[in-house]
């Protein structure tokens, strides 16, 4: 006999973050921000882990995950229309899971290492090509980002207002008068 579960009820059950694998796509979920990531070319592991790096590239305490998903869409999306960015976004992960330590290499996926032990790891693929192409699409993907830049404070462009001459040059407000 198979018991029938709610929707409801599986959400509240499952962990903070799960995923799901659907044939080749798959989803992370997150039930305690609300949010999901879906990707189509990039597998779980992939996806999960780019999240964890981008995060470490560019870390802002007061920013959601959701933010930093965004990012990994967007490089699932490129590695959907490239199988070339697919490949190095794959293997580049692959190589982050070496640990090595003295003299033995072991494996242990990034996404399940310590955050010491994933520092240490992208300092040493630091300015790689994998790593350079996750840098930039996290850089753009977080920064270009409207709501990330309200976040910030950046108001926007002034040139549809008239430029910065009639909104926001003398708006400095730490500045005695």
């Amino acid at each position: 006999m198979t018991k029938k579960v709610s929707r409801r009820t599986f959400i509240q059950g499952s962990a903070t973050a799960g995923v799901v694998v659907a044939g080749s796509s798959s989803v992370i979920l997150n039930t305690k921000e609300s949010w999901a990531l879906s990707t189509e070319t990039l597998s779980a592991d992939t996806a999960q882990s780019l999240l964890v790096m981008a995060r470490h590239l560019y870390p802002h305490d007061f920013l959601g995950d959701q933010y930093y998903a965004e990012i990994v869409s967007g490089l699932d999306e490129q590695a959907k229309n490239d199988s070339a960015i697919a490949e190095k976004l794959e293997n580049g992960v692959k190589d982050l899971s070496k640990v090595i330590e003295g003299d033995r290499t072991y494996h242990l996926a990034f996404k399940d290492q310590s955050s010491g032990l994933q520092l240490e790891n992208l300092n040493r693929i630091d300015g790689d090509d994998f790593f350079e192409t996750v840098r930039g699409a996290t850089l753009n993907g977080l920064y270009g980002n409207p709501r990330v830049a309200a976040m910030f404070g950046f108001e926007g462009s002034s040139v549809e207002h008239g430029g910065y001459i009639n909104r926001g040059f003398d708006d400095i407000g730490w500045l005695p008068k």
